[in-house]
């Protein structure tokens, strides 16, 4: 491609064009509906791959870069740019969004507003808030996410323990009011960082003016704290974390995926992006707490995985267990553990989508998702059998698959910092293999269930999730270069400041 072509704006397009293509086709047209959005996730895919493919992990930085001015009175400008950062994320985004939509495959009700609101507002919101560099832009893709979900999982859910409405509201109501921090937080860094007619909401410039010296302690610690209960409770960070296991059961197979696989991740993306990178001294005060609060999230949530019974429910607490290692490394502020916490979200976010698609896929044919109602579908279903077993084992750090590396990172990255908290998050890996192993224990391998002989196995469109995602987890498995790379060419900017953070904490003082 040549150097001038927008390709980041195109990966953010691609969806947006294909819900305005559905939108003018008539109604009845299903099947069209559905290629489609296959097409237009298709092209995203293939572009966030080629970005890929071609970054330079050795320069590292902002690749990829465009810079339009939108609002020049009030420095807000159309910036797009990827890093080892952003460029997972985003990869990641294309990967489930491509997923979601043959998962989707089986919608048969008010297919083209299902399809219009996956593609036109989820995706492209979400896939937006990681290839911004403006903090102004950041927030309108993030509250543009909000609506949609509500929508999607009033309409579309289905949830045994609590009503699709509830579950909706909730979500909603968790997503808002973390927004609202969020956005008297930026507020506040975009008044302090520069005089009037100097402002701006690149992420740059406010990482510029923190190195400055515009940003004193004072004011990080309070705004650092507002942007931790932000991107806290989109993280599901203990006690902010209720919303996720019931928005998950309500969800639809596909919002689901995209909830546990991307949505989660702009918590942790923002709070190293904004967080480290532009309040590095709100870091290091809030960082005990930040991994005391993940230690938590570990424990308790895999706790209370092993008690349910309903598999979404079980898949749900085990997300928030797992973002509590996420939480972990980043609060041990050095390069391994940050490193480790970056390639664990994609790492999960692979893993979970792989699971609420076969997840689906197995309710949509038994119309039960208790595990206790369930069992031999090895014997009857063995490709769906097959990525369970992929995602399970993936889910409890099995060296070979994706997230055994970038969990050993975490941990080697926080026992220099939080030695005590380390060993205790540590035993969340036992307790992860408990729920897990039960799992899938019942459901593929207890007693053969005759009444279920006669259901297809994963086949057709249904079968794309689990080959495209499955082979990501082996792959970056066997080969976790291929993650490390990109999140360490990420981190790696960030030295500095890091290394002046483990100074200021060594001699008692500020940077």
């Amino acid at each position: 491609m040549s150097a001038g072509f927008p390709i980041l704006t195109t990966i953010l397009v691609a969806p947006v064009l294909g819900a305005l293509a559905i939108v003018l086709l008539p109604r009845e047209a299903r099947q069209t509906v559905k290629y489609v959005a296959a097409f237009a996730m298709g092209t995203a895919l293939m572009l966030a791959l080629y970005c890929y493919f071609a970054y330079d992990f050795v320069r590292g930085g902002m690749q990829f870069t465009e810079s339009v001015p939108w609002v020049p009175e009030l420095g807000v400008t159309y910036a797009m740019g990827v890093d080892g950062l952003s460029l997972p994320m985003v990869l990641l985004t294309a990967l489930i969004g491509f997923s979601a939509v043959f998962s989707s495959w089986g919608t048969e009700e008010r297919v083209k507003e299902f399809f219009v609101l996956l593609l036109l507002l989820l995706i492209a919101g979400v896939v937006g808030t990681f290839l911004t560099r403006d903090l102004f832009i950041f927030l309108l893709f993030y509250e543009l996410v909000v609506i949609p979900i509500y929508i999607l999982v009033i309409l579309w859910g289905s949830s045994k323990r609590v009503t699709k409405e509830y579950a909706g509201m909730k979500l909603t109501i968790y997503l808002l009011v973390g927004s609202a921090f969020l956005l008297v937080g930026v507020l506040a860094l975009y008044i302090q960082a520069y005089p009037p007619g100097e402002r701006t909401f690149l992420m740059e410039g406010l990482a510029a003016a923190a190195a400055l010296g515009h940003l004193p302690e004072s004011f990080q610690v309070p705004v650092f704290f507002l942007l931790l209960l932000g991107f806290g409770s989109l993280i599901s960070m203990w006690p902010f974390h209720s919303w996720s296991p019931d928005g998950y059961a309500g969800a639809p197979t596909a919002v689901s995926m995209i909830h546990a696989g991307v949505l989660k991740k702009i918590g942790g993306y923002g709070l190293i992006r904004l967080g480290i990178a532009v309040l590095p001294l709100g870091a290091k005060y809030w960082a005990p707490a930040i991994a005391a609060l993940g230690v938590v999230n570990v424990l308790y949530a895999a706790f209370i995985a092993i008690s349910q019974r309903d598999l979404k429910y079980v898949v749900g607490y085990s997300s928030v267990s797992h973002m509590g290692f996420v939480l972990i490394g980043i609060a041990a502020l050095n390069v391994v553990g940050i490193s480790g916490a970056v390639a664990n979200m994609f790492a999960h976010g692979v893993m979970s989508a792989l699971f609420f698609a076969l997840i689906g896929y197995l309710y949509g044919q038994t119309h039960t998702r208790n595990m206790d109602e369930l069992g031999g579908l090895a014997h009857q279903m063995p490709y769906a059998a097959t990525g369970l077993m992929l995602a399970g084992m993936a889910s409890l750090g099995l060296p070979g698959l994706i997230s055994f590396v970038p969990e050993f990172t975490i941990f080697v990255g926080a026992f220099a910092r939080f030695p005590v908290l380390s060993v205790l998050a540590v035993a969340g890996i036992v307790l992860t293999a408990l729920y897990t192993l039960r799992l899938l224990a019942n459901v593929l391998f207890g007693p053969r269930q005759v009444r279920f002989d006669h259901l297809p196995d994963t086949g057709g469109p249904a079968l794309v999730p689990l080959v495209v995602l499955g082979a990501v987890l082996v792959v970056f498995g066997v080969f976790p270069a291929l993650l490390m790379k990109m999140a360490g060419s990420g981190v790696a900017p960030l030295a500095a400041i890091l290394d002046g953070i483990a100074l200021a904490a060594r001699m008692g003082g500020g940077l």
